[in-house]
């Protein structure tokens, strides 16, 4: 490739990032111009590659395993969102959460609350599964603007610190896992590190937070079929687990099935009727979500063809590998984690268990430095309006700090078990 369309790529790169930042300032929607800026760089690998059988065929192939990926995520999220937006709009998340919560509750337990919920839910399920759960549960009540950014930058930390501990909850942990860099029961010990970065923040956020939460019940019809949907949800989560671990079946998969299982239990329970067809659901997710995620995979697969992430692996050349880790995480907020491990892994930096678990810690938990550095924080994005790149900016300090404590106490665990 030449020089000029490396140039160019890196250009565009800049621009989606800068278009999502200054989101407010041009009035553009983010997935409109991170969807332009993606697809723009694609069309000129084509146009550059031309001419150079070798290099074509190669971009052919590149789009066509960057496509396969967005899809499977498409899919994924079109499922899971599909789920929770039936079960909002029955009003069964409402509900469960009303038969856990005591009618008053003082704003700080309400948090910490949230955030060990979030914690623990995302170490079971994928981390987008997690935060639309515990957005939706945030929503439910009623919070002032200010308290509801700063519960739902709780669960975006949380979200990512619950997941790394689990080959489920994150895909970074699950590809150095496959790798043998680290064990399942190594993995399970980055919890306890992870849980108190998040219990940290948890008390710096809560700071504030003085007033008495009063949960104003809501009564809801919930009818047979709702439970059943709840189920079929929940089976689904678990099933997409154990096929993962026992089968090495691809999520989206499974949640497909559980998916297409919830459309026809629904039409035998007489659900799916003319004035509320059950396929009426898909349509009311999110696809400005799904858009932005398109957008961003196509400048981060553009950025892999031209081998531009291939840099950062030169920061083990020149740094400990503890400080590289570290700021692999701080990169993370920036970059795409996926693109960022699977270069360190081809590459084949030498690294000690304790370095690996540190690796595995700073790209999962990296990324929520920023809101557009993980699926949860811009899943939040997308169902929380006054959660923006600047107001989530406004904790970026907290959430440093916790980040920080957090692979502190990592290192100090590789220590123990080395």
């Amino acid at each position: 490739m030449s020089e000029v369309l490396n140039y160019l790529l890196i250009a565009l790169a800049v621009l989606g990032l800068l278009s999502v930042v200054l989101e407010e300032v041009i009035h553009v929607n983010k997935a409109q111009s991170v969807l332009f800026f993606g697809a723009l760089s694609w069309v000129l690998l084509f146009i550059f590659s031309t001419g150079h059988p070798g290099e074509h065929d190669a971009v052919i192939y590149g789009l066509q395993e960057n496509i396969g990926e967005i899809a499977s995520l498409w899919l994924f999220l079109l499922a899971a969102m599909t789920f929770v937006v039936y079960l909002n709009k029955k009003g069964m998340i409402e509900s469960m959460i009303y038969k856990v919560l005591p009618s008053q509750i003082s704003e700080r337990k309400l948090l910490f609350m949230t955030g060990i919920f979030a914690f623990v839910f995302s170490s079971l399920a994928d981390n987008i599964t997690a935060t639309l759960i515990s957005i939706a549960l945030i929503l439910s009540l009623n919070l002032s603007t200010r308290k509801t950014l700063r519960f739902a930058t709780l669960v975006v930390f949380a979200v990512n610190s619950g997941g790394v501990a689990m080959i489920t909850g994150d895909v970074t942990t699950l590809m150095i896992f496959l790798e043998g860099k680290v064990s399942i029961t190594n993995l399970l010990l980055l919890s306890l590190p992870a849980l108190i970065a998040v219990l940290l923040l948890a008390t710096v956020l809560s700071l504030p937070l003085k007033d008495t939460a009063i949960i104003e019940r809501k009564v809801h019809e919930l009818n047979t079929i709702d439970f059943a949907v709840a189920g079929i949800f929940i089976s689904t989560i678990i099933s997409t687990i154990a096929f993962n671990v026992f089968f090495d079946i691809p999520p989206v998969l499974t949640f497909l099935t559980g998916l297409s299982v919830m459309f026809l239990v629904a039409r035998a329970f007489g659900e799916d009727t003319e004035n509320d067809p059950i396929m009426d659901y898909i349509r009311q997710i999110e696809f400005d979500t799904l858009m932005f995620f398109l957008g961003i995979l196509l400048l981060v697969g553009a950025l892999k063809e031209i081998h531009a992430l291939d840099t950062f692996v030169s920061l083990y050349e020149h740094l400990p590998a503890w400080s590289a880790n570290y700021l692999m995480g701080l990169l993370s907020s920036l970059i795409d984690n996926v693109p960022l491990t699977a270069a360190l892994l081809k590459a084949d930096v030498t690294m000690s268990l304790a370095e690996w678990l540190s690796l595995t810690y700073a790209v999962g938990v990296g990324g929520s430095l920023l809101i557009i550095g993980s699926a949860a924080g811009i899943v939040a994005m997308s169902k929380i309006e006054a959660l923006t790149f600047g107001s989530y900016l406004r904790y970026m300090l907290a959430l440093l700090l916790a980040y920080t404590v957090g692979y502190g106490a990592v290192l100090a665990l590789g220590v123990a078990i080395s």
